[in-house]
């Protein structure tokens, strides 16, 4: 099966007849750690201009939440400040493990989550609230509707900044973005922070300072509860689900060669964003303008509902197809002896990845685990950079040759991670994967040669020495492809 093809069902009965793989040499002995230690991922070297650039963000950040913390209490006092700050935590955490929910299969670092989420918390909402200040000055000195700042400046100014972090993380780090689910999780979270902040000003100000002012605390804290239902439990997937159009855009661009993709993507889905935050906050105005609450009734029902559902139906089925990508992908590393079809259907489910771990765990214990887990995300990581390959991302020869670097030192921790756990297991026969199928020896002392199971849900602990890639960059054509050689029973 060529990998550009889309996997379907039967996948696995088809990797079963997988054609034969190269010679299989012995791995180098620098790829096997010790029993019971799981290797490491190379890390990047921080050099100067990267520390530069990462102190010159985080100062940004820092110096942004500082104005927004400032701002903030000397709008609202101190006991409101920190009334709406506990307020508008709370669904904080079920809003991050929704995006953190999608993103399971190849999960993104948590510096950059953070980035995201602290971008639109702070750097976000302090823009937004200047631009929206000086607007409505602006408005109110010209003798027009303050409301207007809601409709025509809110949507441009809040949806530009809450984007731009995660524009910054594509242009910067676009090696980490898989597809559109991680376009969806870097720019959700972003809104998460940007909401998070403005829901204080509205719980601190419009709720609890307000109600104080006119009857006192026990209507500050009944005003907050109202406007906590109202605009976070009814109305709390409003920021995520408008940012989350530029999402979809930038994970266009991201695993895209086209150069007119990669600019128009994100276009299209910030005009989307800014369009769909215009007509949310049009809608109230309307309907405090003309008296007829069906107007908001109707664009909640109308628009916002199945706008919501259908972005997470899409959202969930992408998320389902980018996890499929190993079995795309893959099959050209099986070709080539560094992988068995089993191990490349056990990563094409959460389920199955489980499975794999719990058989791990049983047969190598807390280090197994561990290796399983760093196995199934660095062959995620390689079916992406295969993915990349296959798509023409890589233009320049300093970027192919720097994937071929990583395809390396992916191959080499991938076999470094099985051998903590493969050929472990006292419940499974000895044997060997000759590219084509497994060589089982019994206890009795007879072995025989065994096709690749149809449904396997764990990887076959057989031993498995990989071959080496083809020197230099790869192009997509190639399947890694050589004539086999016959196993031979004495081969261990």
């Amino acid at each position: 099966m060529r990998p550009d093809q889309p996997a379907a069902d039967g996948y696995a009965d088809r990797m079963a007849d997988t054609p034969p793989g190269s010679p299989l040499p012995s791995p180098p002995a620098s790829t096997a750690p010790p029993v019971g230690e799981a290797p490491r991922m190379p890390r990047r070297r921080l050099g100067w201009r990267r520390f530069l650039a990462l102190a010159g963000v985080v100062l940004l950040i820092a110096a942004c939440a500082v104005f927004m913390v400032f701002t903030l209490g000397q709008s609202l006092g101190a006991q409101a400040l920190l009334i709406g700050v506990a307020a508008a935590i709370l669904p904080v955490p079920v809003l991050v493990a929704c995006f953190l929910w999608l993103d399971r299969y190849e999960p993104e670092p948590l510096k950059y989550l953070i980035f995201c989420f602290a971008w639109g918390a702070f750097v976000s909402t302090a823009a937004s609230l200047t631009v929206n200040d000086f607007a409505a000055n602006r408005f109110a000195d010209w003798g027009l509707p303050s409301a207007l700042t809601g409709v025509l400046v809110a949507p441009f100014i809040e949806e530009s900044t809450k984007a731009l972090g995660p524009i910054l993380l594509l242009v910067f780090r676009r090696r980490e973005w898989s597809g559109i689910t991680d376009g969806l999780v870097y720019c959700g979270l972003s809104a998460v922070g940007f909401a998070m902040v403005e829901n204080i000003l509205y719980l601190g100000g419009l709720g609890y300072a307000s109600g104080v002012d006119r009857y006192g605390p026990a209507t500050g804290i009944q005003q907050v509860i109202a406007i906590f239902i109202l605009r976070i439990l009814l109305f709390g997937f409003a920021h995520p689900l408008f940012t989350s159009m530029t999402g979809f855009g930038l994970g266009i661009a991201a695993r895209t060669a086209d150069r007119r993709v990669r600019v128009l993507a994100p276009i299209a889905g910030l005009l989307l964003a800014m369009m769909l935050h215009g007509t949310w906050n049009l809608l109230p105005t309307l309907t405090q303008a003309t008296g007829e609450a069906v107007i908001m009734l109707y664009g909640f029902l109308g628009l916002m509902v199945p706008v919501f559902f259908g972005t997470v139906g899409l959202a969930v089925w992408l998320r389902a197809w980018e996890g499929r990508l190993t079995e795309r992908v893959l099959p050209d590393y099986v070709r080539a002896g560094w992988l068995s079809p089993p191990e490349v259907a056990a990563l094409s489910s959460l389920g199955r990845r489980h499975a794999a771990r719990s058989w791990a765990r049983r047969v190598a214990g807390d280090a197994g685990v561990r290796a399983m887990r760093g196995y199934q995300s660095a062959a995620t990581r390689l079916a992406l950079l295969r993915d990349g390959t296959l798509r023409g991302l890589d233009r320049k020869a300093a970027d192919q040759e720097r994937t071929a670097r990583e395809e390396r030192e992916l191959l080499d921790a991938i076999s470094a991670y099985r051998s903590v756990f493969v050929g472990r297991d006292p419940q499974a026969p000895a044997g060997l994967w000759d590219g084509s199928r497994y060589h089982l020896r019994f206890p009795d002392g007879t072995q025989r040669p065994v096709d690749a199971p149809d449904e396997p849900v764990v990887p076959i602990p057989v031993v498995l020495a990989p071959a080496p890639p083809p020197v230099g960059y790869a192009p997509p054509s190639w399947p890694g492809l050589r004539p086999s050689a016959p196993w031979h029973p004495g081969h261990h």
